[in-house]
């Protein structure tokens, strides 16, 4: 029979045999927890309470090995109930809040320093995904005339996020229409969201002018490229290839190309933000080997937190081995995330 419960040896024992996993990637034997943490026990009844951890599903044995490595289940307890988050150390801090100055205007300067930052701190993979932009508060919309068969849509969202969007003419159009289209399209769309925009316009503009019409019509018939989020594999910000490939789990060549395939498939990665995105709401989501549904990352363990730039959210996140140092990993995901979103609200109302 499983047990579910551990008393504070086990709970010891497994603490042990897992920061001691982190450290060194090898299987950990009873002889060198009692030579290496002062638990009072000899190595006999050591091995006694790792025998029981094994049976109950915490820790496994390799068959080529006399010591013991965690599972996922051991993981889980770990992170749950015995892992201390770590404090970040000043150094890191500083490092974090120069990195993440307020004076970056671009957000994609901003998102990519994000996840290189993730990536140097943690020698992990780091993700970043730009925002869902659904949710974003129109603030205004410019049409600028590039040529007399092609215009420039520049839509201004609450939270400081700038898209562009360039559009075909059928015909010929005189300034003069485009300007006033413009301040038209301000006038009723200004304060709505995206999504509202989208569900709306037709009816918003049924009424307009026969001079407005030929603009309208352009703008109901790229409704979908105009308001609807940025394509998303443009968007996603990957770092830290080189540091995730020299962990020692990469050494066996098929693990090795099973991360390369990983970090090479874009879609994959976006798919793991998008769907563990508001897991947690405001806490850091953290999902262990098996847990993860997705079967590229079965070998994996995923940390992200969301963070936000004004109206809209999107996630950040680490892609690692599972023998990865959770307590520090966590602790910066989560520091980092809030920094963003303290960062960006700063820019957006100084």
């Amino acid at each position: 029979m499983i047990k579910e419960e551990l008393n504070d040896r086990e709970k010891n024992i497994l603490r042990y045999v897992i920061q001691q996993f982190i450290l060194t990637a090898t299987p950990v034997g009873s002889r060198y927890i009692t030579k290496k943490y002062n638990v009072g026990l000899s190595p006999a009844s050591v091995r006694n309470i790792m025998s029981d951890l094994e049976e109950s599903g915490f820790i496994d044995h390799p068959h080529t090995s006399a010591g013991r490595v965690p599972t996922d289940k051991g993981y889980r307890f770990y992170v749950d109930s015995l892992m201390d988050i770590q404090k970040i150390n000043n150094s890191e801090k500083g490092f974090i809040n120069k990195s993440l100055e307020p004076n970056i205007n671009e957000t994609d300067e901003m998102l990519r320093i994000t996840s290189i930052l993730l990536s140097s701190i943690t020698n992990q993979l780091a993700c970043v995904l730009y925002p869902k932009l659904d949710t974003g508060i129109l603030e205004k919309l410019q049409i600028v005339n590039l040529s007399s068969t092609k215009i420039l849509i520049i839509i201004t969202i609450r939270s400081g996020l700038v898209k562009t969007i360039t559009l075909e003419l059928t015909s010929d159009i005189k300034i003069s229409q485009i300007e006033s289209v413009q301040r038209l399209l301000n006038e009723r769309l200004s304060g709505l969201t995206f999504a509202e925009i989208r569900s709306s316009f037709v009816e918003r503009f049924k009424d307009v002018k026969l001079e407005h019409k030929p603009v309208i019509r352009l703008f109901v018939d790229s409704l979908d490229k105009i308001f609807k989020n940025i394509k998303q594999t443009d968007k996603v910000f990957i770092a830290g290839t080189k540091n995730i490939i020299k962990q020692p789990e990469f050494e066996d060549p098929q693990r090795f190309q099973s991360v390369i395939e990983l970090i090479e498939d874009r879609d994959i990665i976006i798919h793991i933000l998008e769907k563990y995105g508001d897991a947690a709401s405001d806490q850091v989501y953290i999902s262990i080997g098996k847990e993860n549904e997705i079967e590229e990352l079965k070998e994996y363990s995923f940390i992200s937190k969301d963070y936000m730039l004004g109206d809209v959210s999107g996630t950040l996140g680490i892609i690692g081995p599972k023998r990865m140092e959770y307590s520090k990993v966590v602790a910066i995901v989560d520091y980092i995330a809030k920094m963003l979103t303290e960062v960006v609200t700063y820019s957006t109302v100084k």
